[in-house]
């Protein structure tokens, strides 16, 4: 049976309460044998580090400043990037970077402010993926047409763009596709209410698709309610296998090629 990749999760509250080992021995029994650790800010990028060091055969990871992690200093903490490239283990990607315009203040002059820093951080964090000609992993919530905007701006190859925990619908699949982005979906795919994302994971279709969890979030039916770990990835799999109309093989061997090919994993 092909191994599972659980394309997008955060490990760093499990490693910081010593519950990585059986986390990661949970996973390998659900035919999960790999994990992209996601950076969201200078309090997990060291963390995330060790772990793809400690767990080299296991964990990839990545570094980002997450849009609602942005702070007075983020020039400072973006320019700490870079160094995580100069020497091993390399990240295999910038993320999760974006935009948020889910939480903003009641303050019309404070949302400007908000929303203006959120787009200079994800400029300037897409300029250092297009020096390190990295893929990005994008947070996009309430703002999918404006990241794309940013995006199209930057001239970053979008073949290197996933918007990770897919929300939106078939229309905006399109627009993905079209540039030659991508979606990954987690849990929130298998929910009731989710029909038009299920349309969505329906039209990018096989050749594309990337699962993930989203840990500790999103955990997928049928834990819904739990806390989520890589290891559930399979449901979410599971469910996309029957979505798709595939036998699940089928399904867990093209995903994890293309999360392979997608982070550099190749070799792994």
């Amino acid at each position: 049976m092909p191994e599972l990749i659980d394309s997008h999760c955060h490990l760093a509250s499990f490693c910081r309460k010593g519950l990585l080992p059986e986390i990661l021995e949970r996973a390998r029994e659900n035919g999960v044998g790999f994990a992209v650790v996601i950076g969201t800010s200078v309090k997990d990028w060291d963390l995330n580090r060790e772990m793809a060091i400690q767990y080299p055969e296991t964990i990839a990871y990545t570094v980002g400043l997450h849009p609602t992690d942005v702070e007075e200093d983020w020039e400072e903490q973006v320019m700490q990037i870079s160094t995580f490239f100069a020497e091993g283990p390399i990240p295999v990607g910038i993320g999760e970077i974006g935009l948020d315009h889910f939480r903003l203040s009641e303050y019309p002059d404070e949302v400007a402010e908000t929303k203006g820093r959120q787009v200079e951080v994800f400029k300037s964090q897409l300029a250092l993926a297009r020096q390190f000609d990295c893929p990005v992993v994008v947070h996009s919530r309430d703002a999918f047409s404006e990241c794309v905007s940013v995006i199209d701006e930057s001239g970053i190859d979008w073949r290197k763009v996933v918007f990770h925990c897919f929300v939106e619908g078939p229309d905006e699949i399109d627009v993905l596709a079209e540039r030659g982005g991508r979606a990954s979906f987690t849990g929130i795919v298998s929910y009731k209410n989710a029909g038009k994302i299920r349309e969505a994971a329906r039209r990018q279709g096989l050749d594309l698709l990337m699962v993930e969890t989203d840990a500790p979030y999103l955990a997928p039916e049928p834990k819904r309610g739990r806390r989520n770990e890589p290891g559930f990835v399979r449901y979410t799999a599971e469910y996309c296998a029957s979505l798709l109309g595939v036998e699940f093989d089928v399904l867990a061997a093209r995903t994890t090629d293309n999360a392979r090919a997608f982070f550099g994993l190749a070799s792994r």
